[in-house]
Protein backbone atom coordinates (compact mmCIF):
# COMPACT_ATOMS: atom_id res chain seq x y z
CA UNK A 1 0.00 0.00 0.00
CA UNK A 2 1.86 3.39 -1.11
CA UNK A 3 2.09 6.17 1.53
CA UNK A 4 -1.04 7.66 2.69
CA UNK A 5 -2.94 6.07 0.60
CA UNK A 6 -6.52 4.96 2.39
CA UNK A 7 -8.39 1.89 1.60
CA UNK A 8 -11.62 3.33 1.63
CA UNK A 9 -11.13 6.13 -0.42
CA UNK A 10 -11.64 5.21 -4.24
CA UNK A 11 -14.62 3.25 -2.84
CA UNK A 12 -16.33 6.21 -1.33
CA UNK A 13 -16.20 8.04 -4.69
CA UNK A 14 -18.17 4.75 -6.00
CA UNK A 15 -20.72 4.63 -3.46
CA UNK A 16 -20.09 1.22 -2.79
CA UNK A 17 -17.88 0.92 0.66
CA UNK A 18 -16.45 -2.17 1.47
CA UNK A 19 -15.08 -4.06 4.41
CA UNK A 20 -11.23 -4.58 4.52
CA UNK A 21 -9.53 -7.04 6.61
CA UNK A 22 -5.50 -7.74 6.49
CA UNK A 23 -4.32 -11.06 6.72
CA UNK A 24 -0.79 -11.68 7.46
CA UNK A 25 1.12 -15.00 5.80
CA UNK A 26 3.01 -16.41 7.19
CA UNK A 27 2.51 -14.62 10.78
CA UNK A 28 1.42 -11.71 11.89
CA UNK A 29 3.76 -8.59 12.12
CA UNK A 30 3.85 -6.05 14.39
CA UNK A 31 6.04 -3.59 12.71
CA UNK A 32 3.44 -3.69 9.93
CA UNK A 33 0.69 -2.87 11.90
CA UNK A 34 2.86 0.40 13.35
CA UNK A 35 3.57 1.00 9.56
CA UNK A 36 0.14 0.92 8.76
CA UNK A 37 -0.77 2.87 12.25
CA UNK A 38 1.66 5.39 11.17
CA UNK A 39 -0.27 5.82 7.93
CA UNK A 40 -3.37 6.57 9.57
CA UNK A 41 -5.36 3.49 7.96
CA UNK A 42 -4.80 1.36 10.64
CA UNK A 43 -8.33 1.79 12.24
CA UNK A 44 -9.73 1.33 8.49
CA UNK A 45 -9.69 -2.79 8.66
CA UNK A 46 -12.55 -4.71 9.98
CA UNK A 47 -10.29 -7.65 10.95
CA UNK A 48 -6.45 -8.31 11.18
CA UNK A 49 -5.69 -11.73 11.09
CA UNK A 50 -2.79 -14.23 10.58
CA UNK A 51 -3.09 -17.31 7.99
CA UNK A 52 -0.15 -19.52 9.54
CA UNK A 53 1.32 -21.32 6.68
CA UNK A 54 4.12 -23.42 8.26
CA UNK A 55 4.56 -26.29 5.67
CA UNK A 56 2.44 -26.43 2.17
CA UNK A 57 2.32 -29.95 0.96
CA UNK A 58 3.70 -30.62 -2.90
CA UNK A 59 3.09 -33.68 -3.04
CA UNK A 60 2.01 -37.09 -1.03
CA UNK A 61 5.67 -37.27 -0.08
CA UNK A 62 6.39 -33.88 -0.03
CA UNK A 63 6.52 -30.66 2.42
CA UNK A 64 7.93 -27.47 2.19
CA UNK A 65 8.07 -24.04 3.98
CA UNK A 66 9.26 -22.07 0.98
CA UNK A 67 11.42 -20.18 3.08
CA UNK A 68 13.31 -17.90 0.39
CA UNK A 69 16.14 -16.95 3.20
CA UNK A 70 16.22 -19.98 5.65
CA UNK A 71 19.57 -20.67 4.55
CA UNK A 72 21.36 -17.26 4.09
CA UNK A 73 19.45 -16.35 7.93
CA UNK A 74 20.56 -19.42 9.58
CA UNK A 75 24.54 -19.62 8.14
CA UNK A 76 24.89 -16.00 7.31
CA UNK A 77 22.96 -13.49 9.43
CA UNK A 78 23.08 -16.28 12.82
CA UNK A 79 18.54 -15.43 12.67
CA UNK A 80 17.09 -18.59 13.73
CA UNK A 81 13.36 -16.97 13.07
CA UNK A 82 13.18 -19.72 10.26
CA UNK A 83 14.14 -22.73 12.63
CA UNK A 84 11.54 -21.65 15.12
CA UNK A 85 9.07 -21.33 12.09
CA UNK A 86 10.24 -25.20 11.53
CA UNK A 87 9.67 -26.42 15.27
CA UNK A 88 6.09 -24.66 15.12
CA UNK A 89 5.35 -26.66 11.66
CA UNK A 90 6.91 -29.68 13.62
CA UNK A 91 4.56 -29.03 16.74
CA UNK A 92 1.52 -28.88 14.26
CA UNK A 93 2.34 -32.09 12.24
CA UNK A 94 2.99 -34.07 15.43
CA UNK A 95 -0.72 -32.50 17.18
CA UNK A 96 -2.32 -34.13 13.52
CA UNK A 97 -0.36 -37.57 13.14
CA UNK A 98 0.62 -38.06 16.64
CA UNK A 99 4.30 -37.53 18.46
CA UNK A 100 7.36 -38.61 16.69
CA UNK A 101 8.71 -41.12 19.33
CA UNK A 102 12.53 -40.90 17.70
CA UNK A 103 14.19 -37.64 16.89
CA UNK A 104 17.94 -37.73 15.14
CA UNK A 105 19.62 -35.07 14.14
CA UNK A 106 23.12 -33.65 12.55
CA UNK A 107 24.19 -30.01 12.61
CA UNK A 108 23.80 -26.86 14.97
CA UNK A 109 20.44 -26.01 13.37
CA UNK A 110 18.85 -29.32 14.03
CA UNK A 111 20.26 -29.05 17.49
CA UNK A 112 18.14 -26.05 17.84
CA UNK A 113 15.00 -27.01 16.19
CA UNK A 114 15.29 -30.55 18.45
CA UNK A 115 15.93 -28.30 21.60
CA UNK A 116 12.50 -26.15 20.41
CA UNK A 117 10.11 -29.20 19.93
CA UNK A 118 11.16 -30.50 23.29
CA UNK A 119 10.50 -27.20 25.30
CA UNK A 120 7.34 -26.40 23.41
CA UNK A 121 6.23 -29.84 23.90
CA UNK A 122 6.88 -29.62 27.75
CA UNK A 123 5.30 -26.54 28.04
CA UNK A 124 1.94 -27.69 26.14
CA UNK A 125 2.35 -31.30 28.00
CA UNK A 126 -1.83 -31.14 28.91
CA UNK A 127 -2.89 -30.53 25.50
CA UNK A 128 -1.29 -33.89 23.96
CA UNK A 129 -3.47 -35.52 21.51
CA UNK A 130 -4.38 -39.00 21.94
CA UNK A 131 -3.50 -40.50 18.40
CA UNK A 132 -1.24 -43.32 17.63
CA UNK A 133 1.84 -41.80 15.97
CA UNK A 134 2.12 -42.22 11.99
CA UNK A 135 5.94 -41.65 11.80
CA UNK A 136 8.37 -43.54 13.99
CA UNK A 137 10.96 -41.11 13.28
CA UNK A 138 12.41 -37.86 12.60
CA UNK A 139 15.63 -36.85 10.68
CA UNK A 140 16.99 -33.24 11.11
CA UNK A 141 19.45 -32.65 8.64
CA UNK A 142 21.85 -29.13 8.37
CA UNK A 143 22.04 -28.38 4.86
CA UNK A 144 25.87 -27.43 5.69
CA UNK A 145 26.65 -31.03 6.66
CA UNK A 146 26.32 -31.54 2.92
CA UNK A 147 27.50 -28.26 0.59
CA UNK A 148 28.19 -30.22 -2.26
CA UNK A 149 25.21 -31.78 -3.01
CA UNK A 150 23.17 -28.82 -4.21
CA UNK A 151 26.49 -27.42 -5.92
CA UNK A 152 26.49 -30.21 -8.62
CA UNK A 153 24.45 -30.89 -11.60
CA UNK A 154 21.48 -32.40 -10.77
CA UNK A 155 20.32 -35.53 -13.68
CA UNK A 156 17.16 -36.93 -12.71
CA UNK A 157 14.52 -35.39 -15.13
CA UNK A 158 13.14 -32.97 -12.65
CA UNK A 159 15.95 -32.61 -11.32
CA UNK A 160 16.75 -31.21 -15.03
CA UNK A 161 13.87 -29.49 -15.31
CA UNK A 162 14.22 -27.09 -12.32
CA UNK A 163 18.14 -27.02 -13.19
CA UNK A 164 17.46 -25.32 -16.67
CA UNK A 165 13.51 -23.78 -16.37
CA UNK A 166 13.56 -23.50 -13.04
CA UNK A 167 10.26 -25.33 -11.04
CA UNK A 168 8.43 -22.72 -8.92
CA UNK A 169 5.75 -23.51 -6.21
CA UNK A 170 4.86 -27.05 -8.67
CA UNK A 171 4.97 -25.19 -11.65
CA UNK A 172 7.59 -24.90 -14.62
CA UNK A 173 7.44 -22.11 -17.32
CA UNK A 174 8.65 -23.79 -20.59
CA UNK A 175 9.42 -21.79 -24.19
CA UNK A 176 5.93 -22.10 -26.42
CA UNK A 177 7.24 -23.01 -29.73
CA UNK A 178 7.76 -26.70 -29.06
CA UNK A 179 3.97 -27.02 -28.00
CA UNK A 180 2.78 -24.78 -30.25
CA UNK A 181 2.19 -27.89 -33.16
CA UNK A 182 0.29 -30.06 -31.07
CA UNK A 183 -2.43 -27.35 -31.38
CA UNK A 184 -2.18 -26.32 -34.04
CA UNK A 185 -1.53 -28.91 -36.83
CA UNK A 186 -1.57 -27.77 -40.21
CA UNK A 187 -1.31 -24.69 -39.30
CA UNK A 188 2.07 -23.10 -40.33
CA UNK A 189 3.12 -19.86 -38.77
CA UNK A 190 -0.48 -19.25 -37.19
CA UNK A 191 -0.77 -17.89 -34.01
CA UNK A 192 1.86 -18.62 -32.46
CA UNK A 193 2.27 -18.51 -29.32
CA UNK A 194 4.05 -15.98 -27.30
CA UNK A 195 3.54 -16.48 -23.61
CA UNK A 196 5.47 -19.46 -21.78
CA UNK A 197 3.97 -22.67 -21.64
CA UNK A 198 3.12 -23.08 -17.69
CA UNK A 199 2.54 -26.55 -16.75
CA UNK A 200 1.60 -28.18 -13.18
CA UNK A 201 4.56 -31.04 -12.00
CA UNK A 202 2.98 -33.15 -9.68
CA UNK A 203 2.46 -37.12 -9.24
CA UNK A 204 -1.19 -36.44 -10.04
CA UNK A 205 -0.20 -37.14 -13.74
CA UNK A 206 0.71 -40.45 -14.41
CA UNK A 207 3.40 -40.47 -16.62
CA UNK A 208 5.13 -37.63 -14.84
CA UNK A 209 5.07 -39.78 -11.34
CA UNK A 210 6.67 -42.85 -13.31
CA UNK A 211 9.46 -41.11 -15.20
CA UNK A 212 10.40 -37.41 -13.19
CA UNK A 213 12.81 -39.35 -10.88
CA UNK A 214 14.56 -41.72 -13.23
CA UNK A 215 18.08 -40.22 -15.02
CA UNK A 216 17.64 -38.32 -17.86
CA UNK A 217 19.31 -41.02 -19.97
CA UNK A 218 16.11 -43.28 -19.12
CA UNK A 219 13.67 -41.04 -20.04
CA UNK A 220 13.63 -41.63 -23.84
CA UNK A 221 13.10 -45.95 -23.48
CA UNK A 222 10.45 -44.84 -20.74
CA UNK A 223 8.47 -42.40 -23.10
CA UNK A 224 8.80 -44.98 -26.29
CA UNK A 225 7.97 -47.51 -24.02
CA UNK A 226 4.57 -45.66 -23.35
CA UNK A 227 4.25 -44.32 -26.08
CA UNK A 228 3.28 -48.40 -27.63
CA UNK A 229 1.27 -48.62 -24.57
CA UNK A 230 -0.62 -46.03 -25.59
CA UNK A 231 -1.28 -46.42 -29.19
CA UNK A 232 -2.14 -50.26 -28.16
CA UNK A 233 -4.97 -49.20 -25.81
CA UNK A 234 -6.00 -46.41 -28.85
CA UNK A 235 -5.93 -49.70 -31.63
CA UNK A 236 -8.36 -52.02 -29.16
CA UNK A 237 -11.11 -49.70 -30.58
CA UNK A 238 -10.82 -51.88 -33.84
CA UNK A 239 -11.93 -54.96 -31.49
CA UNK A 240 -14.91 -53.18 -29.60
CA UNK A 241 -17.44 -55.17 -31.15
CA UNK A 242 -20.81 -55.47 -29.01
CA UNK A 243 -22.69 -52.98 -27.80
CA UNK A 244 -21.07 -53.07 -24.04
CA UNK A 245 -17.17 -53.23 -26.05
CA UNK A 246 -18.12 -49.94 -27.59
CA UNK A 247 -19.38 -48.41 -24.10
CA UNK A 248 -16.73 -49.53 -22.60
CA UNK A 249 -13.76 -47.90 -24.84
CA UNK A 250 -15.58 -44.75 -25.11
CA UNK A 251 -15.42 -44.71 -21.12
CA UNK A 252 -11.57 -45.35 -21.16
CA UNK A 253 -11.28 -42.86 -23.48
CA UNK A 254 -10.81 -39.51 -21.79
CA UNK A 255 -8.12 -40.87 -19.41
CA UNK A 256 -6.40 -42.14 -22.86
CA UNK A 257 -6.19 -38.72 -24.19
CA UNK A 258 -4.94 -37.19 -21.43
CA UNK A 259 -2.21 -40.17 -21.44
CA UNK A 260 -1.62 -39.26 -24.64
CA UNK A 261 -1.73 -35.14 -23.95
CA UNK A 262 0.89 -36.20 -21.30
CA UNK A 263 2.99 -38.17 -23.86
CA UNK A 264 3.15 -35.66 -26.26
CA UNK A 265 3.87 -32.78 -23.37
CA UNK A 266 6.48 -34.72 -21.83
CA UNK A 267 8.56 -35.84 -25.60
CA UNK A 268 8.60 -32.16 -25.56
CA UNK A 269 10.20 -31.54 -22.79
CA UNK A 270 12.66 -34.14 -23.16
CA UNK A 271 14.00 -32.68 -26.32
CA UNK A 272 13.89 -29.36 -24.90
CA UNK A 273 16.33 -31.03 -22.23
CA UNK A 274 18.12 -33.05 -24.72
CA UNK A 275 19.24 -30.59 -26.77
CA UNK A 276 20.89 -28.65 -23.80
CA UNK A 277 22.27 -32.30 -22.44
CA UNK A 278 23.98 -33.30 -25.57
CA UNK A 279 25.88 -29.75 -25.87
CA UNK A 280 29.61 -29.83 -25.20
CA UNK A 281 29.61 -27.10 -22.97
CA UNK A 282 26.92 -29.33 -20.86
CA UNK A 283 29.22 -32.66 -21.15
CA UNK A 284 32.61 -30.24 -20.21
CA UNK A 285 30.61 -28.87 -17.39
CA UNK A 286 29.72 -32.21 -16.24
CA UNK A 287 33.24 -33.78 -16.62
CA UNK A 288 34.58 -31.10 -14.35
CA UNK A 289 32.12 -31.65 -11.47
CA UNK A 290 32.81 -35.14 -11.62
CA UNK A 291 36.74 -34.83 -11.85
CA UNK A 292 35.99 -32.73 -8.85
CA UNK A 293 33.96 -35.23 -6.80
CA UNK A 294 36.46 -37.90 -7.34
CA UNK A 295 39.22 -35.64 -6.09
CA UNK A 296 41.47 -35.18 -9.62
CA UNK A 297 43.07 -31.84 -9.27
CA UNK A 298 40.87 -30.21 -6.99
CA UNK A 299 44.14 -28.70 -5.17
CA UNK A 300 45.28 -26.47 -8.30
CA UNK A 301 43.89 -23.79 -10.13
CA UNK A 302 41.35 -25.01 -12.83
CA UNK A 303 41.68 -24.80 -16.35
CA UNK A 304 37.83 -24.84 -17.59
CA UNK A 305 36.99 -22.28 -14.85
CA UNK A 306 39.70 -19.96 -16.17
CA UNK A 307 38.40 -20.42 -19.76
CA UNK A 308 35.07 -19.91 -18.72
CA UNK A 309 35.94 -16.85 -16.89
CA UNK A 310 37.48 -15.33 -19.82
CA UNK A 311 34.24 -16.40 -21.65
CA UNK A 312 31.95 -14.61 -19.64
CA UNK A 313 29.38 -17.13 -18.79
CA UNK A 314 27.16 -16.42 -16.36
CA UNK A 315 28.55 -15.53 -12.88
CA UNK A 316 26.27 -18.29 -11.20
CA UNK A 317 28.12 -21.20 -13.07
CA UNK A 318 31.63 -19.65 -12.24
CA UNK A 319 30.74 -19.37 -8.91
CA UNK A 320 29.59 -22.76 -8.76
CA UNK A 321 32.24 -24.83 -10.02
CA UNK A 322 34.73 -22.76 -7.64
CA UNK A 323 32.36 -23.18 -4.68
CA UNK A 324 32.41 -27.23 -5.89
CA UNK A 325 36.32 -27.23 -6.00
CA UNK A 326 36.41 -25.49 -2.43
CA UNK A 327 34.44 -27.82 -1.07
CA UNK A 328 35.92 -31.14 -2.71
CA UNK A 329 39.48 -29.75 -1.47
CA UNK A 330 38.26 -29.03 1.90
CA UNK A 331 39.48 -25.11 0.93
CA UNK A 332 40.99 -23.41 -1.38
CA UNK A 333 45.01 -22.88 -0.74
CA UNK A 334 45.04 -19.12 0.12
CA UNK A 335 47.04 -18.78 -3.41
CA UNK A 336 44.14 -20.09 -5.28
CA UNK A 337 41.40 -18.61 -3.81
CA UNK A 338 42.89 -15.15 -4.37
CA UNK A 339 43.43 -15.85 -7.66
CA UNK A 340 39.61 -17.02 -8.26
CA UNK A 341 38.56 -13.79 -6.28
CA UNK A 342 40.94 -11.73 -8.45
CA UNK A 343 39.42 -12.93 -11.84
CA UNK A 344 35.89 -12.38 -10.92
CA UNK A 345 35.81 -9.44 -9.45
CA UNK A 346 37.91 -8.46 -12.84
CA UNK A 347 35.91 -9.79 -15.33
CA UNK A 348 32.27 -9.66 -13.42
CA UNK A 349 32.75 -6.54 -11.14
CA UNK A 350 34.05 -5.29 -7.88
CA UNK A 351 30.48 -5.56 -6.32
CA UNK A 352 30.39 -8.87 -6.25
CA UNK A 353 32.98 -8.69 -3.28
CA UNK A 354 30.08 -8.95 -0.68
CA UNK A 355 29.00 -12.35 -2.10
CA UNK A 356 32.05 -14.07 -2.36
CA UNK A 357 31.91 -12.54 1.45
CA UNK A 358 28.94 -14.51 2.23
CA UNK A 359 30.56 -17.33 0.19
CA UNK A 360 33.15 -17.50 2.85
CA UNK A 361 31.35 -17.11 5.42
CA UNK A 362 28.72 -19.84 4.72
CA UNK A 363 31.78 -22.19 4.22
CA UNK A 364 30.89 -23.00 0.50
CA UNK A 365 34.33 -20.67 -0.57
CA UNK A 366 37.32 -21.15 2.11
CA UNK A 367 40.70 -20.80 2.21
CA UNK A 368 42.23 -24.05 3.34
CA UNK A 369 43.36 -24.39 7.08
CA UNK A 370 46.46 -26.68 8.38
CA UNK A 371 44.15 -29.83 8.39
CA UNK A 372 44.06 -32.58 6.03
CA UNK A 373 41.76 -32.92 3.13
CA UNK A 374 38.88 -34.48 4.72
CA UNK A 375 36.99 -35.37 1.71
CA UNK A 376 38.64 -37.87 0.40
CA UNK A 377 38.15 -40.05 3.75
CA UNK A 378 34.30 -39.32 3.68
CA UNK A 379 34.15 -40.00 -0.19
CA UNK A 380 35.80 -43.61 0.59
CA UNK A 381 33.77 -44.34 3.88
CA UNK A 382 30.16 -43.52 2.51
CA UNK A 383 30.68 -44.72 -1.09
CA UNK A 384 30.00 -41.35 -2.51
CA UNK A 385 31.54 -42.64 -5.77
CA UNK A 386 29.93 -45.22 -8.06
CA UNK A 387 32.11 -46.15 -11.19
CA UNK A 388 29.40 -47.41 -13.45
CA UNK A 389 26.39 -46.38 -12.07
CA UNK A 390 23.47 -48.23 -13.68
CA UNK A 391 21.46 -45.04 -14.63
CA UNK A 392 18.61 -47.50 -16.57
CA UNK A 393 18.44 -49.83 -13.88
CA UNK A 394 19.45 -48.21 -10.75
CA UNK A 395 20.34 -50.46 -7.83
CA UNK A 396 21.58 -47.56 -5.98
CA UNK A 397 20.82 -43.91 -5.37
CA UNK A 398 23.97 -42.44 -6.94
CA UNK A 399 22.24 -43.22 -10.19
CA UNK A 400 20.84 -39.31 -9.28
CA UNK A 401 24.15 -38.21 -10.43
CA UNK A 402 25.38 -40.64 -12.73
CA UNK A 403 28.15 -41.54 -10.03
CA UNK A 404 27.94 -39.37 -7.22
CA UNK A 405 25.66 -40.58 -4.20
CA UNK A 406 24.55 -37.31 -2.38
CA UNK A 407 26.34 -37.18 1.03
CA UNK A 408 23.11 -36.28 3.39
CA UNK A 409 21.53 -39.31 1.44
CA UNK A 410 23.66 -41.87 2.39
CA UNK A 411 24.21 -40.35 5.89
CA UNK A 412 19.58 -41.22 5.59
CA UNK A 413 20.57 -44.60 4.75
CA UNK A 414 22.99 -45.83 7.10
CA UNK A 415 20.97 -44.29 10.06
CA UNK A 416 18.20 -46.66 8.56
CA UNK A 417 20.34 -49.53 8.67
CA UNK A 418 23.38 -50.58 10.13
CA UNK A 419 23.08 -47.06 12.36
CA UNK A 420 24.93 -43.91 12.67
CA UNK A 421 27.14 -45.82 15.31
CA UNK A 422 28.89 -47.14 12.37
CA UNK A 423 30.15 -44.39 10.78
CA UNK A 424 30.85 -42.11 14.32
CA UNK A 425 34.55 -41.18 12.80
CA UNK A 426 32.88 -39.34 9.74
CA UNK A 427 29.87 -38.07 11.49
CA UNK A 428 32.43 -36.32 13.52
CA UNK A 429 34.64 -34.78 10.41
CA UNK A 430 31.33 -33.19 9.29
CA UNK A 431 30.03 -29.74 10.73
CA UNK A 432 27.91 -29.94 14.35
CA UNK A 433 26.64 -31.90 16.95
CA UNK A 434 25.31 -35.38 15.59
CA UNK A 435 21.80 -36.71 18.61
CA UNK A 436 19.24 -38.53 19.53
CA UNK A 437 15.99 -38.18 21.46
CA UNK A 438 13.44 -39.63 22.52
CA UNK A 439 9.93 -38.61 23.20
CA UNK A 440 7.71 -40.35 25.91
CA UNK A 441 4.32 -41.74 24.21
CA UNK A 442 0.83 -41.99 26.17
CA UNK A 443 0.48 -45.56 27.19
CA UNK A 444 -1.48 -47.45 24.84
CA UNK A 445 0.12 -45.60 21.46
CA UNK A 446 3.09 -47.47 21.25
CA UNK A 447 2.85 -49.09 17.58
CA UNK A 448 2.65 -52.54 17.22
CA UNK A 449 4.36 -53.46 13.69
CA UNK A 450 3.35 -55.90 12.03
CA UNK A 451 6.28 -58.10 10.11
CA UNK A 452 7.69 -57.23 7.08
CA UNK A 453 5.95 -53.85 7.86
CA UNK A 454 7.49 -50.69 6.81
CA UNK A 455 8.58 -47.83 9.46
CA UNK A 456 8.37 -44.50 8.36
CA UNK A 457 10.64 -41.85 8.81
CA UNK A 458 10.59 -37.68 8.23
CA UNK A 459 13.47 -36.38 6.70
CA UNK A 460 13.28 -32.63 6.86
CA UNK A 461 16.47 -30.50 5.34
CA UNK A 462 17.31 -27.44 7.23
CA UNK A 463 18.34 -24.85 4.49
CA UNK A 464 16.89 -26.79 1.10
CA UNK A 465 16.98 -29.77 -0.42
CA UNK A 466 17.17 -30.24 -4.22
CA UNK A 467 14.83 -32.80 -6.61
CA UNK A 468 17.51 -35.12 -7.08
CA UNK A 469 18.06 -36.14 -3.39
CA UNK A 470 14.39 -36.24 -3.10
CA UNK A 471 14.58 -38.88 -6.04
CA UNK A 472 17.06 -40.85 -4.52
CA UNK A 473 14.91 -40.70 -1.44
CA UNK A 474 11.88 -41.99 -3.06
CA UNK A 475 14.25 -44.75 -4.26
CA UNK A 476 15.29 -45.62 -0.77
CA UNK A 477 11.75 -46.08 0.06
CA UNK A 478 10.46 -48.46 -3.26
CA UNK A 479 13.67 -50.50 -3.00
CA UNK A 480 11.97 -54.32 -1.53
CA UNK A 481 14.40 -54.82 1.55
CA UNK A 482 14.73 -51.19 2.44
CA UNK A 483 12.14 -51.40 5.18
CA UNK A 484 11.74 -47.92 5.57
CA UNK A 485 9.19 -45.25 3.83
CA UNK A 486 10.41 -41.92 3.89
CA UNK A 487 8.36 -38.79 3.86
CA UNK A 488 10.37 -35.53 3.07
CA UNK A 489 10.46 -31.75 4.54
CA UNK A 490 12.46 -28.64 3.68
CA UNK A 491 12.40 -25.15 4.61
CA UNK A 492 13.27 -24.92 0.84
CA UNK A 493 12.87 -26.35 -3.05
CA UNK A 494 16.41 -25.53 -4.08
CA UNK A 495 18.76 -25.97 -7.16
CA UNK A 496 22.59 -24.72 -7.72
CA UNK A 497 21.41 -21.13 -8.98
CA UNK A 498 18.93 -20.35 -6.92
CA UNK A 499 21.46 -21.50 -3.86
CA UNK A 500 23.90 -19.00 -4.66
CA UNK A 501 21.10 -16.46 -5.68
CA UNK A 502 19.95 -16.08 -2.41
CA UNK A 503 23.67 -15.46 -0.77
CA UNK A 504 24.23 -13.02 -3.86
CA UNK A 505 24.57 -9.24 -2.54
CA UNK A 506 25.08 -5.97 -4.25
CA UNK A 507 25.85 -2.76 -2.67
CA UNK A 508 22.63 -0.53 -1.95
CA UNK A 509 23.19 2.69 -4.35
CA UNK A 510 23.57 5.83 -2.79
Amino acid sequence: MSSGQHPRGSEDKMHSPRDFHILFVPRRSMLCEQRLKEQGVLGSFINIDEYILDLIPYDGDLLSMESEGAFRECYLESDQTSLYHTAKGLMTLQALYGTIPQIFGKGECARHVANMMLRMKREFAGSQTQILPVFDSLLLLDRNIDLLTPLATQLTYEGLIDEVYGITNGYVKLPPEKFAAQKKQGEVGKDLPTEPKKMQLNSAEELYAEIRDKNFNAIGAALSKKAKIISAAFEERHNAKTVGEIKQFVSQLPHMQAARSSLANHTSIAELIKDITTSEAFFDNLTVEQEFMTGVDTDKVNTYIEDCIAQKDPLIKILRLVCMQSVCNNGLKQKILDYYKREILQTYGYEHMLTLNNLEKTGLLKPQTGTRNIYPTIRKTLKLWMEDANEQNPNDISYVYSGYAPLSIRLTQVLARPGWRSIEEVLKMLPGPHFEERQQLPAGLHKKRQQGESRTTLVFFLGGVTYAEIAALRFLSQMEDGGTEYIIATTKLINGTSWIKSLMDRPEAP
